[in-house]
C-alpha cells in the first residue's frame, strides 16, 4: 500500500538548488507532492525543463529557472525571478522555503575533506539561524550514504556497499526518499520552533557532527 504524503506546505513557494537529479530531485518533488509550489534550480536548461516536466506530470506546479550556486548574480537572479513571476500567483503573505547544498561545493574523492565540510555545516547553521531570526528559521540535514550518482563511487562497490550496510543500525543505505521526508518537515509548520539545528538523517550510523 502505498504510503500516503501529507499536505503541509501548499500555499508555500520553494526553491530546490541542484534539484534536477538524485536528493535534490527527491526533495523538489516530495515538497511538491505535500502542496508547494516548487522552482527547480540546476546549471543546464535541458535537465531543468526535463524535470519541469516530470513535476507537472505528477500534478506538482513547478516552475524552473538556471542557476550555478556558486555564482552570486546567479543565485539573486533566482530569487528576484521567484518573487517576480512565481510567488504573485500565491496568497498575501506566502511564505517561501529555500533549500541549497553546500555552497555547490564538489569533493574530489576525499571522504576526508568531505566529512570537513559536514561538520563545518553545523557552525554555518547556527550562525545563520542567529543572523536571521526571529523571521526565518534555518535548519540543515546532514544525509548518510545514498545511493546516487554522486555516491556511485562508493555504492556502486558492492564489498563497500556492505560495509557502509553493516555500520549502520537499520542495515541498509539511505534513500532520497529518507532525505526529502526529513526536508519536508523542516521545511513545514511541524517544525515551528526548531531552528539553528542540524539533523543527521544516517540510519544510526555514528556521527561526527
Amino acid at each position: 500500500m502505498e504510503k500516503k504524503v501529507p499536505r503541509r506546505l501548499e500555499g508555500k513557494v520553494a526553491i530546490v538548488t541542484a534539484s534536477t537529479q538524485g536528493i535534490g530531485f527527491g526533495i523538489i518533488e516530495r515538497l511538491g507532492l505535500e502542496g508547494a509550489s516548487v522552482v527547480v534550480s540546476s546549471r543546464k536548461q535541458a535537465n531543468v525543463d526535463e524535470a519541469v516536466e516530470k513535476l507537472k506530470s505528477q500534478g506538482i506546479d513547478a516552475y524552473g529557472i538556471v542557476c550555478h550556486v556558486s555564482n552570486a548574480q546567479q543565485r539573486r537572479n533566482l530569487v528576484e525571478k521567484t518573487v517576480q513571476d512565481v510567488a504573485p500567483h500565491l496568497e498575501k503573505g506566502s511564505s517561501v522555503i529555500f533549500i541549497t547544498s553546500i555552497a555547490g561545493f564538489q569533493p574530489q574523492g576525499s571522504m576526508a575533506m568531505y566529512g570537513v565540510t559536514k561538520t563545518a555545516l553545523l557552525g554555518l547553521t547556527k550562525a545563520l539561524a542567529a543572523e536571521m531570526s526571529p523571521d526565518t528559521r534555518v535548519n540543515a540535514v546532514a544525509p548518510g550514504f545514498v545511493p546516487t550518482h554522486f555516491a556511485s563511487f562508493i555504492t556502486g562497490n558492492s564489498q563497500v556497499r556492505e560495509s557502509i550496510e553493516e555500520k549502520t543500525l537499520l542495515n541498509r543505505l539511505g534513500t532520497t526518499g529518507d532525505m526529502a521526508a526529513a526536508a519536508a518537515f523542516l521545511a513545514s509548520d511541524d517544525s515551528s520552533y526548531i531552528t539553528g539545528e542540524t539533523l543527521v538523517v544516517a540510519g544510526g550510523m555514528p556521527s561526527r557532527l
